[in-house]
């Protein structure tokens, strides 16, 4: 492998991170206007329809049939409950603390791994692991609301981590047989399917939002959904050690806290940046 394909895995990273970054304050713009299940139909319509165009001019196989039921699962975890999770719970939170919140998922996607996958753990990736749920108390104490109620949305939130983290580890399986396009074209297509029940919301809400919310989601739809899932699962697919790829991740909170901050005007609380760098520092120990 020559030097240029060595680094192709490490720029598809960075091109996912910025991506993955930005729809944070993207998704809480467009919630403005759409609900949290319109705006998600709407933006995987568009994916999907992207997705299909390039499977049928390329041709992509579909998957064999004993191996649908996994691709039905990756649909319904990694899209149809992360999505409508992750946009009702920044509907509920700022931006930037929901980016917070969800970089936490490598810590869930350790824990299935050592359940399910059997994987080994040593004293210092449990050590991580405490240190990174530490980091998400101090993040969740900025969202307790009036008579000390835990905010709403920093739940949904942390059901979108695990929910991702589901869709990770069953798409790393699926990865040794499929290729970067089918692990990411047929999950979100079959992921949106579920999302039709919010067509009558969308069909209400579509006609009142303005040309700037509808542009964003478009880009929605696009970039962050249907390229930076590609790209992620070609990084995932390339990359000589997936922790090589995954560390790109522990940026993605602060700069979706800085492009919120310039773009929203949203200003994230000291301590949720102190739980943020926690989190990340948790998750730094468990991938040595």
């Amino acid at each position: 492998m020559d030097k240029k394909a060595k680094l192709m895995p490490y720029l598809a990273a960075v091109g996912t991170l910025f991506f993955w970054s930005s729809a944070f304050p993207a998704v809480k713009y467009a919630l403005d206007y759409f609900s949290p299940g319109a705006l998600m139909l709407f933006r995987f319509l568009i994916a999907s329809a992207v997705l299909i165009i390039y499977c049928v001019i390329k041709k992509v196989a579909l998957p064999a049939k004993k191996d649908l039921p996994m691709f039905v699962l990756c649909g319904l975890f990694g899209i149809f409950l992360y999505m409508w999770a992750f946009n009702a719970g920044t509907d509920l939170v700022p931006s930037g603390i929901s980016g917070f919140i969800i970089s936490a998922a490598p810590v869930f996607t350790l824990i299935l791994c050592i359940i399910f996958l059997k994987e080994k753990a040593s004293a210092t990736i449990w050590v991580g692991v405490l240190i990174s749920f530490a980091g998400i108390v101090l993040i969740s104490i900025t969202q307790i609301t009036e008579g000390f109620q835990m905010n709403a949305g920093v739940w949904l939130l942390l059901a979108a981590a695990v929910s991702t983290s589901i869709f990770i580890v069953i798409q790393r399986h699926l990865l040794k047989k499929y290729t970067s396009m089918q692990c990411t074209a047929y999950p979100i297509i079959i992921g949106t399917i579920p999302m039709l029940i919010f067509a009558p919301e969308l069909a209400t809400q579509l006609p009142k939002a303005t040309a700037a919310a509808n542009i964003t989601v478009v880009y929605l739809g696009v970039f962050p959904a249907a390229i930076a899932y590609f790209l992620w699962a070609y990084a995932l697919s390339f990359a000589k050690k997936t922790v090589h790829i995954t560390s790109f991740l522990y940026l993605s909170p602060f700069l979706a806290s800085l492009m919120a901050f310039i773009w929203l005007g949203e200003v994230i609380p000291a301590l949720a940046y102190a739980g943020g760098v926690v989190v990340i520092i948790g998750m730094v120990l468990t991938r040595r």
